[in-house]
């Protein structure tokens, strides 16, 4: 059996400890309401090529447009490289925390919320994603008619649905079919996306010719760093999703790394490159403008057919844990529908600042898990029978003052919101979580 080197024990060997009746209750090889066991768990290029193809979306190429207008080279790698870190460090905790627990962030919300407080962060995170979901699907549509000059809403409702049946059934799939997606897709993206890299640098004279460009935009370091962050902490959060797969703590750590420093990173200097050479950060409408439809459109579906899967994915463990079922298929499916409706009624064009604000009230919810966390779960890891409150208040209130702060932040231009949020929250969970007592674990 695959450990890690810490001598504490990990989940799975309490899952090799469970009587047959444990595993007999999941009916979803996917496990979403109980910790993944060994014999289900993954290798590390798994785990890689996962967390991978996740974060190598296209829409992030948006926020590394508006860095390549306000900084030159050599500072906008500077920046890229600090949020990177920022970002592929807190994942990374999570991440450990998902390989050694075997759960998913919801689940894991139960032991430091309350089996009812919970609840908030299922809402939270699937209701999130479902909406992403439609934004993207309708995404797809519109960037579609525009590559076929399409003028009618029934060509674009039609590419809405059949595109959201791809992803839906992905997602029921599983970890299966996104591993297969992104095992076939993401290297066939990254090939063209450098391509078109190199293809912008042709067209101002190479690596000292795009060096030479100065900047038309203004920007501070703390915005920039937070744009940087923000692309995927809100995301990131839901990591352990995939993680808990994980055989070990120290795969998922470097999964998470290659995922959210490497993949995330490449896609946010890709979009800058975009936006300096081109006047457009999205490598996709870089292709229409180069005349390469069909490339365009491959990059397109490609990408957004795995990441949204990905988000299909995690609104459906979400709603197993909201409403405490054993499998993720009919969540996955009614928030597809959901989120293809938006699309279709064109609510999409309306969520993202909503649904960005909503970004700052995740991250300290990841805050929290990690405190509570290190100072409670990490000898016993989130046994299965533990009797826990319907609410802890305590850690209620320490996500509270996190979200306010993170907020605050936001608004006075004060530090990295995200951050601030994240930090305020796991040193108040880490510190005030001592003063829960926990009951002895009842196993079933």
């Amino acid at each position: 059996m695959s450990r890690d080197t810490s001598p504490e024990p990990t989940a799975q060997d309490r899952v090799t400890q469970e009587p047959p009746a444990a595993d007999a209750r999941v009916v979803d090889p996917d496990y979403p309401v109980t910790p993944v066991p060994q014999h289900a768990r993954k290798g590390f290029f798994s785990l890689m090529v996962v967390l991978l193809g996740f974060t190598v979306f296209t829409p992030t190429m948006l926020a590394g447009a508006s860095l390549g207008q306000a900084f030159g080279l050599r500072d906008l790698l500077v920046v890229i490289a600090i949020g990177s870190l920022v970002l592929g460090a807190y994942v990374a905790v999570l991440g450990w925390i998902g390989a050694r627990t075997g759960l998913t962030t919801v689940v894991m919300a139960r032991y430091t919320l309350g089996t009812r407080g919970s609840k908030l962060a299922s809402v939270l995170l699937g209701g999130t994603q479902i909406g992403w979901y439609g934004v993207v699907v309708g995404t797809i549509g519109e960037l579609t008619a525009q590559a076929f000059e399409w003028n009618g809403f029934g060509p674009r409702a039609v590419v809405m649905i059949v595109v959201s049946a791809l992803m839906c059934a992905t997602a029921v799939y599983g970890y299966r079919g996104m591993y297969w997606v992104s095992l076939i897709s993401t290297p066939l993206i990254l090939i063209l996306a450098f391509w078109v890299m190199f293809r912008s640098l042709e067209e101002v004279g190479g690596w000292a010719g795009l060096a030479a460009i100065e900047p038309a935009g203004e920007m501070t370091l703390a915005v920039a760093v937070t744009t940087v962050v923000g692309t995927f902490v809100s995301a990131g959060t839901q990591a352990p999703n995939w993680t808990r797969f994980g055989r070990t703590g120290k795969q998922a750590v470097i999964a998470c790394v290659v995922g959210f420093l490497i993949g995330n990173g490449l896609m946010i200097f890709f979009g800058a490159i975009g936006a300096i050479t081109f006047g457009e950060g999205d490598f996709v409408l870089v292709l229409f403008q180069l005349g390469l439809i069909g490339w365009g459109l491959f990059l397109l579906f490609g990408n957004l057919w795995k990441s949204n899967a990905d988000a299909a994915y995690s609104f459906g463990v979400a709603g197993a844990e909201l409403f405490e079922r054993p499998s993720k298929t009919p969540f996955v499916i009614a928030g597809s529908i959901i989120g293809t409706v938006l699309a279709l009624l064109g609510v999409g064009e309306h969520l993202p600042q909503y649904l960005g604000l909503l970004g700052t009230f995740i991250p300290p919810l990841g805050g929290v898990i990690i405190g509570d966390y290190l100072a409670r779960w990490r000898r016993t890891q989130m046994p299965e029978g533990e009797a826990l409150p319907r609410f802890n208040w305590l850690n209620l209130g320490v996500y509270a003052v996190a979200c306010a702060l993170a907020w605050g932040a936001g608004e006075l231009g004060i530090g990295i919101p995200p951050v601030v949020g994240i930090i305020a929250a796991l040193v108040l969970a880490f510190a005030l979580s001592r003063f829960t007592p926990r009951r002895a674990p009842q196993v079933a």
